[in-house]
């Protein structure tokens, strides 16, 4: 996929060189400064929402909701680990709020300890949630939105829930399905 993005990029780059010489240059520091801007905004989103969910964490919030969904998890996950769900409720919190890169470490460690009960099957659960990722709130979205200068940045919310409520039910249906098929 690189060798494809630099072959783009340096065709284009040739292109622009040849076609409109004079701006070769301000298209290149436009390009620098609006992704210097994007990193900047996903970097403040991650540090707000990482920092809330370290002190969910510290301050046992984090315990009580993996407590409330433990009889859920247990029938969900097919796992009784303390810990394992901890980390999956937190993994499933981070993601109904659009943190996706948030959710990232919480499933790590929640492949971990799923992993040292031998629990393959929760482990690919997990994995097609994350990849469908269900957003109640995408807060990411909107804020690159916002950043980006959009006039309704919120009008993506609706779309959104839509579209990753039936992803993920249409494909956490097809891998329970999938999954008794080949017991």
């Amino acid at each position: 996929m690189n060798v494809i993005f630099t072959a783009v990029f340096i065709s284009s780059m040739v292109a622009l060189a040849i076609c409109a010489p004079q701006d070769f240059l301000p298209a290149l520091m436009q390009g620098g400064e609006s992704a210097v801007k994007t990193a900047l905004t996903l970097f403040t989103i991650y540090a707000v929402w990482m920092g809330l969910s370290k002190l969910c964490e510290r301050s046992g919030i984090s315990r009580g909701v993996a407590r409330a969904l433990r009889p859920a998890a247990r029938k969900i996950f097919r796992t009784d680990d303390e810990a394992a769900t901890e980390s999956l409720a937190m993994n499933i919190s981070c993601n109904l709020l659009g943190l996706g890169g948030a959710a990232t470490p919480y499933a790590v460690k929640a492949i971990a300890e799923l992993e040292k009960e031998g629990n393959s099957f929760a482990q690919k659960l997990l994995f097609v949630i994350n990849a469908t990722s269900i957003q109640i709130l995408p807060t990411t979205v909107i804020a690159l939105r916002a950043g980006a200068g959009s006039a309704a940045a919120a009008d993506i919310f609706l779309p959104s829930l839509i579209c990753t409520a039936v992803s993920t039910l249409l494909a956490t249906g097809l891998f329970l399905a999938g999954n008794k098929l080949w017991r």
